[in-house]
């Protein structure tokens, strides 16, 4: 992090977290943030499910929710990059202040609600997105809708043309009733039907599932199943927390998902629990805690064959995703990797 990444973060640091958001976004579309473009070598050349990625280290899903930055967001230095969650209809989320910051604990709280300017407009933004970045969309539900598993598949119908990938999103825990999905039956139900839906578009896109990291080990295994038996490309694990163990800071008590430093250890057990479960049969996005290159690495080592992150941004920045990109090059080569693909799992019993 450079002297005016760090006098820009602690300016941002004054003021309301939501707000700072949002002119981290303006500062991207004014083309004020730095764009090296994607880190690249043969050792971070990544595959997976169909996706060919320059490097394996992803944005995670809820910084860019309305698809305003894809390209100044392509040329940070990430390998590919998510946004949303976007859901049928436009709306506002829950009452603010909604977001807050636990500086102690290098970790955030949200309790959105899945707010966003709905399909439309972010398909619109889609469409004209670059053409040399790998770009997902995590889709999500209206609050009030009376079929949130038929919404999943109205954001993809609508929006799928102009996706490399799409994420269903039943782990949030800011929509009343919305993990409720993630039961044996429900979400079996709702991915057969987002499947079916992706298989009607006339390009065929990977569908990702993104997991709670709140399950317990019953709940970890029909989501293995279900997640072959309905034939969708990978799991993302995890999603935010309702855990609140060890937290210092005085936000601490605050509803909604806790993301960043607290979550790392348990999100990446949840990540080796199901790649021993799935034993390379659907491959795996690490997500949660991931600050640095050791990190990301772990995540490799457990299971992940990408990774994704974001509430770290809030700490050291957006130059933060070269960094770890090109620290895990160096790890791979310190450890005799020729490929990303090769460390994969190999540590998983370290977490089990």
């Amino acid at each position: 992090m450079n002297l005016v990444e760090r006098l820009a973060l602690g300016a941002l640091h004054k003021c309301d977290p939501e707000a700072a958001h949002g002119l981290s976004i303006k500062a991207l579309k004014l083309g004020l943030t730095p764009a090296p473009g994607p880190v690249i070598s043969p050792r971070l050349a990544t595959q997976i499910a169909g996706l060919n990625l320059p490097n394996p280290v992803g944005l995670a899903a809820g910084f860019d929710k309305n698809a305003e930055a894809l390209r100044p967001l392509s040329q940070a230095g990430f390998g590919f990059i998510e946004v949303g969650a976007a859901t049928p209809r436009p709306q506002p989320g829950n009452p603010k202040p909604r977001l807050f910051r636990l500086t102690e604990d290098h970790a955030a709280i949200n309790r959105f609600g899945f707010n966003n300017e709905g399909m439309e407009v972010i398909g619109q933004r889609l469409a004209a997105r670059p053409r040399d970045a790998v770009i997902g969309l995590n889709l999500g539900a209206n609050k009030d809708s009376d079929d949130r598993a038929e919404d999943f598949a109205k954001v993809l119908d609508h929006c799928g043309a102009h996706l490399d990938f799409a994420t269903v999103n039943v782990s949030s825990p800011n929509t009343e009733k919305l993990r409720d999905l993630q039961g044996k039956a429900a979400l079996s139900a709702l991915l057969s039907g987002v499947v079916k839906t992706r298989d009607d578009l006339d390009k065929h896109i990977p569908v990702f599932l993104k997991i709670a990291p709140d399950l317990d080990p019953a709940g970890i295994a029909d989501i293995a199943e279900v997640a072959i038996k309905t034939g969708i490309d990978a799991i993302i694990a995890t999603n935010t927390t309702l855990d609140r163990d060890g937290l210092r800071s005085a936000h601490r008590g605050e509803m909604g998902g806790l993301s960043g430093a607290p979550l790392f250890e348990k999100s990446t057990r949840v990540l080796a629990q199901l790649s021993e479960l799935l034993d390379g049969r659907v491959p795996l996005v690490g997500v949660g805690g991931i600050a640095n290159a050791e990190q990301a690495y772990a995540k490799i080592c457990a299971g992940a064959s990408a990774v994704q992150f974001y509430t770290a941004m809030v700490y050291s920045g957006l130059s933060l995703a070269g960094k770890i990109a090109r620290g895990l090059d160096d790890l791979l080569e310190r450890d005799g990797y020729a490929n990303v693909a090769d460390a994969v799992g190999s540590k998983r019993g370290d977490w089990l």
